[in-house]
């Protein structure tokens, strides 16, 4: 009971004094601003209005089209009305050099130069300000795109009909004989849900693993940890730590996931489609998202164990990035090849890494969510990384023991031994 009530006195101490600092609330309210933002982002661009017509909404563009054989701009007059009603076409017939000036001048505000080539092909020349825009000429090009495919047609004699099968997509579609087979839909859901939560657990793992390698250094250069490993086990000292991080992150993450989805809810009917899909949750999705928090537990519960015994080799916590680098290589690593097998979810060398315990939180999460793999498959993944946590947290517990108790230049992983022989004194 004693032990346990040290354990939690820890647990207490890390959670709220990392709760109440500067840095953690200004960090989760900055983000929780930024979801705000991103996601009622169109809705604020539309409040604010477009002080440019060249994004193609807003205020009217006027462009004049020089045409020399006058055989287009009459044509483009009545197609750009049906792409955007926003731009004017004024067919003008004065000099080249006149119109150029005029665009300088601003009494228009763009040029477009067009001729019709023998061959039927359509050449355009558009001339305005700036070119860091281009929706209205994106629309231009696309109205004569039609016109040239219609005089074609005429030139040809195709009808109406015959032009648009002509110009029609071929309807390709995919599909598995095997039943348990993802569809090409679910797989495009899957494939951004799975981006998320891969971007979600890269981040929280990178993050909070600094943060606890961090507590042990800071509180190891102030010598209280001399009086803590006295009356402590060490590994008590350890999961004490990395459980307070670890409700530390969840409640960081639990509030912007609210956040996110309360915005998205506010935002939700004047947007749809793409990212706002995946919150239409559906039974796959859920348990996506199930085993998305299972292997974020275990990420954390890895790499936390490994950050917290290594901070207590450092003395000083300018030597924590170099202590961790080895680390975030490996929580790097994971995330490439996550992020390869969403592409690429049944390569063998992804099968393969998702069972190594440093990678299988976010590359067997990966396979989870693109392909229906039997139950078997994420639970020995699971079961070896359980059993790689409790290994390096006996490991570490040791190394944590004498480490916490070395002072001086010590922040290299030859540091390891002189940790494990003064773990064995003080015993």
């Amino acid at each position: 009971m004693l032990l346990l009530n040290r354990f939690g006195l820890i647990l207490a101490k890390t959670y709220g004094e990392k709760f109440k600092s500067k840095a953690f609330l200004i960090t989760t309210i900055i983000f929780a601003l930024s979801i705000i933002v991103g996601t009622n982002f169109q809705t604020i661009m539309d409040s604010f209005g477009s002080d440019d017509g060249e994004s193609g909404s807003g205020e009217g563009w006027t462009v004049a089209v020089y045409d020399e054989e006058g055989s287009v701009a009459a044509a483009l007059e009545q197609q750009i009305h049906i792409v955007n009603q926003n731009i004017t076409i004024e067919n003008s017939d004065k000099e080249l050099e006149e119109l150029e000036r005029q665009v300088e001048a601003g009494e228009y505000d763009a040029l477009l130069t067009v001729s019709l080539q023998d061959s039927g092909k359509i050449s355009a020349n558009y001339l305005s300000e700036s070119l860091s825009t281009n929706g209205n000429s994106a629309d231009l090009q696309l109205s004569l795109q039609t016109i040239q495919s219609n005089l074609a047609a005429a030139k040809l004699n195709l009808s109406a009909d015959e032009l648009a099968t002509l110009n029609m997509p071929v309807a390709f579609e995919q599909s598995s004989f095997l039943e348990t087979a993802k569809s090409e839909e679910e797989l495009n859901e899957a494939r951004g849900l799975v981006y998320i939560m891969i971007f979600v657990i890269y981040m929280s793992v990178l993050i909070y693993s600094l943060m606890i390698a961090t507590e042990v250094a800071t509180e190891k250069s102030s010598r209280v940890m001399e009086i803590l490993v006295s009356s402590v086990p060490p590994i008590q000292q350890i999961f004490a730590k990395i459980v307070g991080i670890g409700l530390l992150g969840l409640t960081q993450l639990a509030f912007w996931a609210i956040t996110g989805f309360i915005s998205i809810r506010f935002s939700r009917d004047s947007l749809e489609g793409g990212i706002y899909s995946l919150f239409d949750f559906s039974a796959n999705s859920i348990e996506t998202i199930s085993f998305g928090i299972i292997f974020f537990l275990l990420g954390y519960f890895l790499f936390a164990t490994l950050a917290a015994f290594l901070g207590s080799l450092v003395s000083r916590t300018e030597d924590i990035q170099q202590m961790m680098m080895p680390v975030n290589l490996l929580i790097i690593a994971g995330a490439m090849l996550a992020f390869y097998g969403l592409a690429d979810p049944e390569a063998n060398f992804i099968t393969i890494t998702s069972y190594i315990p440093f990678f299988s939180p976010l590359v067997m999460f990966t396979r989870v969510g693109m392909l229906n793999i039997p139950l078997w498959e994420p639970m020995v993944a699971i079961a070896l990384t359980l059993a790689a946590i409790f290994i390096i947290g006996w490991f570490g517990a040791k190394v944590y023991r004498g480490g916490v108790l070395m002072y001086g230049n010590s922040s290299s992983f030859k540091d390891m031994k002189k940790a494990l022989i003064l773990s064995k004194k003080e015993k």
